[in-house]
């Protein structure tokens, strides 16, 4: 991978084999979870799922098969 200017930014293209792996597409969230000198860990970040942990703090459950999909609540 190559590290590129981005505006005022740097960025990294992600190889397709990586992007297939962690099943990745555009405008999903990645988090960096550790870090070294040399070497950083990432992870894709699931907001869907940390939407369903905040809501049961509330002990409000979701309707059973419920899938949090922000394309399907963002429709108009």
């Amino acid at each position: 991978m190559q590290v590129a200017k981005w505006g005022n930014s740097l960025a990294v293209r992600l190889p397709k084999a990586l992007v297939e792996e962690l099943g990745l597409k555009a405008g999903d969230e990645l988090s960096v979870v550790a870090a070294s000198k040399n070497e950083i860990v990432i992870e894709k970040r699931d907001r869907g799922a940390e939407f369903l942990k905040a809501m049961e703090q509330f002990h409000w459950p979701a309707p059973k098969g419920y899938k949090f999909d922000r394309d399907e609540a963002n429709e108009r």
